[in-house]
């Protein structure tokens, strides 16, 4: 199992890089950074992130498919791939919906979009000169002049069974939201349906102290929504060092094969610290 560090997108872009190197001392596997609206933009956190280090991947998590043209997303990842090779891991989404309103960027049929979007980007990054009359995208014969050597993998960040079903048809990855219970990942993996190879990866915050309860209420009762759960019933890595990271091996043992952690509050790295020594 990995393990991912969350730079979460209330803490201020200019902690990134101290972050970032810090972080690439320690024991973790990933870095993964957020683009969410009105936050920051994940190609140029990624590209932040990934010059800082020399060691961590760096996900995306997550870019929407109806913010970026998939030529333009293909050419910024294609960018990245061949500066940091092998560190990169690109999740795109749906993007959530309600924002995508407000840029007047929501398209008819979202799934159609991410299928879109991730089919040509994937071709694209492979080398190939892409042509596709699709539902939401549209491209004539486009090709990179400097396709990566070694791809980055591209994963979708999906929550609802058709959208699973689509990501393991056509990504090598999914994403899952933080909040799920071990116990649910059964039913998930079963949507996915996917090969062996295709990366699991799932966020679950982080919160390491006697106060947990209170300093992750309001953040359980947001998430309860669109989980469609109890607040009670969202899992969080929280507690003692021992219960943070009994929660991400439960998770490990239900089939995740990265777990990143999303820490809570103004001073991250001392939880990932402890977590990472109960580990």
């Amino acid at each position: 199992m990995r393990l991912g560090v969350m730079f979460d997108r209330d803490l201020p872009p200019e902690q990134l890089v101290p972050f970032a190197r810090e972080l690439d001392g320690t024991a973790a596997d990933d870095l993964w950074v957020v683009e969410d609206l009105g936050w920051t933009g994940a190609i140029s956190s990624a590209a932040t992130a990934l010059a800082a280090t020399s060691r961590l991947r760096v996900g995306l998590g997550i870019t929407p498919a109806p913010l970026r043209n998939p030529m333009l997303l293909a050419m910024e990842l294609a960018n990245l791939a061949r500066l940091h090779p092998g560190r990169l891991a690109a999740g795109i989404g749906h993007g959530v919906q309600d924002w995508m309103r407000q840029v007047g960027a929501a398209v008819p049929s979202p799934l159609a979009l991410l299928e879109e979007t991730i089919t040509s980007v994937r071709g694209l990054l492979r080398g190939e000169t892409v042509t596709l009359r699709g539902r939401s995208v549209h491209l004539d014969g486009v090709s990179l002049v400097h396709p990566p050597a070694e791809p980055p993998p591209v994963l979708a960040g999906v929550l609802n069974p058709r959208s699973l079903a689509l990501s393991g048809r056509v990504a090598q990855g999914t994403i899952l939201p933080e909040g799920f219970a071990p116990e649910r990942f059964p039913e998930l993996l079963g949507h996915i349906g996917a090969p062996a190879d295709h990366e699991v990866v799932a966020f679950i915050h982080l919160y390491i102290g006697a106060d947990a309860r209170e300093a992750t209420w309001d953040i359980a009762v947001e998430h309860a929504k669109f989980l469609k759960v109890r607040p009670e019933e969202v899992v969080m890595a929280t507690g003692s060092a021992e219960e943070a990271a009994e929660r991400v091996r439960e998770l490990g043992a239900a089939g995740v094969h990265t777990v990143a952690v999303r820490p809570v509050g103004a001073e991250p790295l001392p939880h990932v610290t402890k977590l990472l020594a109960a580990l």
